[in-house]
């Protein structure tokens, strides 16, 4: 999912360099909406890693 957010930054990146603000501004949004659901998924699989086993 890391991926896909850092993806999405490049194409943002691109868009702004060539002058296509609508692109550049919609792919920066998913790259940011992505990334912080890699975050919140990054979290969880921390917690639930810590938890003991279940008897």
């Amino acid at each position: 999912m890391l991926s896909w957010a850092l993806t999405f930054l490049v194409i943002a990146l691109i868009a702004a360099a060539l002058g296509f603000g609508g692109i550049a501004g919609t792919a920066a949004g998913i790259a940011k909406i992505v990334f912080f659901l890699f975050l919140v998924f990054f979290v969880i699989s921390l917690i639930m890693g810590r938890r003991g086993p279940v008897v």
